[in-house]
C-alpha cells in the first residue's frame, strides 16, 4: 500500500519496505528516494521510528490504528446534523487510556437552536472537566486555533460534524473536501476516506481524519477500564475488593456513587457495555477467536 510522506517541504509517495510495516498518519518515519524505479518523486519507507502515542480502536474482530504521535484529540461535534454521545465517550476514553490530552470541539456555532440542544448532551462531559472549545467554522477559528496551537493534533467525530471545514479554515490551502448534509439519513456524507495532515501556523500539526461510525475499546485491559473514566477512578481504590468489576460486588465504591446520582446514568451504561464487549474479546482471544 502507498503513502504520502512530507520530507522537506514536499509529499513523496511511499510504499513499505517489508508485509509487517504499517505506517500510519502521524508517524515519523525513515525513507530512500528513488526506490521504485527511476522515479525521483517516489521512495521507499525503510523505517518507522518508535511512536510516543498511538490511538486506535480495536473489536473483537480487527483493529484500526488511526493516528500516531499526536498530543492532543479533538473530537468535533454539532448539533446538526446530532452526534452520538456513546461515540464521544469511546474516543475520549482511548484517548485518556492512551495517555493523549482531549478536548470537545463544539462546532456550527452559528445555529443557535441545535447548538443549545448539543449544549444540554454535553454537560455531562463538562461535569466531568472536559475542555469544549465553542466555534463556527465557516465564520472564525480563532478560539481553536489557539487551542492547537504547538501540539501534534487529531480532529476526529462522525461524519457532517465539520472537521475538513475547520481544516480549510486552520490551512487556508489545504483543499480538505467537504459535502452536504444527507436531510434523509439527518446524518453526514463522507467526504474524508483517508487521515492527512497539515501543518498548522506558526507551530505544530493537526490530522484530518474520516468519519467514525465505530470506536471499539477491546484493547483497553478490562481491569484498566474504569481508570479511563475520569469520574470512577478516585473511586476505585475504595472498593472492598482490589478486584472489583463494578458489577454487583459488595461495597462497591463506584456503584455506591451511581446509586447516590453522582454517576450520569448514560456513562453506567456506557461501561457495562464496554465491559461486556472487552470480555466477550478476552474469550474470543482465549478460544482462538472462537466465542
Amino acid at each position: 500500500m502507498e503513502v504520502q510522506v512530507e520530507a522537506t517541504g514536499e509529499r513523496v509517495k511511499c510504499a513499505a519496505h517489508g508485509r509487517r510495516m504499517e505506517a500510519v498518519c502521524g508517524d515519523r518515519v525513515e525513507i530512500s528516494r528513488a526506490a521504485l524505479g527511476h522515479d525521483a518523486s517516489q521512495g521507499m519507507i525503510e523505517s518507522i521510528d518508535a511512536r510516543s502515542s498511538v490511538l486506535f480502536r480495536r473489536d473483537a474482530m480487527r483493529e484500526k490504528v488511526i493516528a500516531a504521535n499526536v498530543t492532543l484529540v479533538a473530537y468535533v461535534v454539532a448539533g446538526e446534523p446530532p452526534f452520538s454521545d456513546e461515540l464521544l465517550s469511546r474516543c475520549l476514553i482511548a484517548a485518556r487510556a492512551g495517555g493523549i490530552d482531549a478536548l470537545i470541539v463544539l462546532n456550527k456555532t452559528d445555529l443557535a437552536a441545535s447548538t443549545a440542544i448539543a449544549r444540554s448532551q454535553l454537560a455531562p462531559f463538562v461535569a466531568l472537566g472536559y475542555p469544549v472549545v465553542d466555534v463556527a467554522a465557516k465564520e472564525d477559528v480563532t478560539a481553536l486555533r489557539a487551542r492547537l496551537a504547538g501540539h501534534d493534533a487529531l480532529l476526529i467525530g462522525q461524519s457532517g460534524m465539520g472537521k475538513s471545514t475547520l481544516v480549510n479554515a486552520l490551512v487556508p490551502d489545504a483543499g480538505a473536501r467537504t459535502g452536504e448534509i444527507s436531510s434523509a439519513l439527518d446524518a453526514g456524507r463522507h467526504t474524508t476516506t483517508a487521515s492527512r495532515l497539515y501543518a498548522l501556523q506558526p507551530a505544530g500539526t493537526v490530522i484530518d481524519s474520516p468519519g467514525l461510525q465505530a470506536f471499539g475499546l477491546a484493547h483497553v485491559p478490562t481491569d484498566r477500564l474504569a481508570a479511563a473514566f475520569p469520574e470512577f477512578a478516585p473511586l476505585i481504590g475504595d472498593c472492598r475488593f482490589a478486584n472489583c468489576r463494578h458489577q454487583s460486588e459488595p461495597d462497591c465504591a463506584v456503584r455506591a456513587a451511581f446509586a447516590r446520582g453522582d454517576v450520569d446514568p448514560r456513562r453506567m451504561r456506557i461501561y457495562d457495555t464496554l465491559l461486556e464487549e472487552g470480555e466477550y474479546s478476552a474469550r474470543r482471544a482465549l478460544h482462538g477467536g472462537n466465542g
